[in-house]
């Protein structure tokens, strides 16, 4: 992303919507993550990939014990914090006081310009217990990058590898996941409000949503206003044609569907928690599943506009290809996957045991 660019977001502090307002942050709605993602990324998906992360990790640093929130934001409530959710990634042990971790994570979006990096792990407590899930917080000195962010698309991401090895993480930089499951959270001493009692993993697809969504609605509103003109082939007027405007429909349908889901998931879970709920098991695989299944229709909607483009489409002086290539790239996202995604849906509706231990 740059440098310019990131002067922009941090001069408008549209990467604070989602940090608490007592350290000046503007703790927007959860729903935001999809309404600011959605329109920026009709320009640029990269750089709202980026944005998302970046906010959303300001959400999840609320949700840290305090002692973390205070050693970061002390120092700057603008700081940048990457991450990288796969939890196979490293290993954990217990020492006293904190932990010991190595690993090598991928995909870790916008790590560059970050100060600082959410890391998911597996802790092992002791030698006779399963290892629990947990977020670690490193500060860059403890990792190196690994450019390995050679990509069809979103490609300004920077999602490289990040590796540590044997490094010390202090219990307060360090986050359950159980703890991340709806409901008060270690922040929440400090931060009560509803957004740092979400359920993360359960809503994590419309962390990054919004992304697929913007791509689509941002070429679908491109082509509105090139409709009307004549087809360089035929000399025919390209709205005229029959089948243009019923894909032109089909491709609104898609993208308006995406749009609701995400945003009614999000409210749906936002009023829970304010009326101090958690949402249970079936809804929480409910969001997962219809999380994917927007970006599943977002990329549908895609698909159709790059097929009206007709050959002009492939050219990268146009928006067209770029557009194609970064909506099948968040597709690609394990979050957006429907099959496993239904298959957790499909378990516990059908009375099974959950196979996603985030929830």
């Amino acid at each position: 992303m740059p440098d310019d660019t990131l002067r922009d977001f941090h001069d408008s502090e549209l990467f604070r919507i989602h940090q608490p307002k007592r350290v000046g942050g503007s703790e927007l709605d959860f729903s935001a993550v999809v309404t600011f993602g959605a329109l920026l990324a009709r320009a640029c998906a990269s750089s709202s990939w980026n944005f998302i992360n970046f906010l959303s990790h300001h959400l999840m640093l609320g949700m840290f014990p305090p002692q973390a929130q205070d050693e970061i934001w002390g120092k700057s409530p603008d700081s940048l914090i990457a991450s990288s959710f796969v939890f196979p990634a490293a290993k954990a042990r217990k020492v006293k006081d904190g932990y010991v971790i190595s690993g090598r994570w991928p995909f870790s979006s916008g790590v560059d310009p970050s100060d600082w990096n959410m890391l998911a792990g597996l802790a092992w407590l002791d030698e006779n217990a399963p290892p629990e899930q947990r977020i670690f917080l490193l500060h860059r000195s403890q990792y190196r990058i690994i450019d390995t962010w050679f990509a069809g698309g979103l490609r300004g991401t920077g999602s490289k590898d990040v590796e540590a090895s044997e490094q010390f993480v202090p219990e307060h930089r360090t986050l359950a996941v159980a703890d991340t499951k709806g409901g008060p959270t270690p922040g929440s001493a400090v931060n009560p409000g509803p957004l740092f009692m979400m359920p993360v993993f359960a809503l994590f697809p419309y962390m990054l949503s919004g992304v697929a969504l913007g791509i689509a609605e941002g070429l679908i509103d491109d082509f509105s206003s090139i409709g009307n003109k004549s087809g360089r082939m035929t000399g025919a007027r390209i709205a005229e044609i029959q089948s243009t405007q019923i894909r032109f429909s089909e491709a609104t349908a898609y993208a308006r569907a995406s749009r609701a889901a995400q945003l009614g998931n999000c409210a749906e879970a936002w009023d829970l928690i304010s009326r101090g709920e958690v949402p249970d098991l079936k809804a929480k695989a409910r969001y997962r599943l219809e999380g994917a299944y927007a970006v599943e229709w977002a990329v549908r909607a895609v698909d159709v506009m790059f097929g009206l483009s007709g050959a002009a489409g492939l050219y990268e002086s146009g928006n067209c290809s770029r557009a194609f290539r970064d909506a099948h790239a968040v597709r690609q996202h394990f979050s957006f996957n429907t099959d496993i995604a239904g298959t957790t849906y499909g378990r516990i509706t059908l009375g099974l045991p959950s196979d996603n231990a985030t929830l």
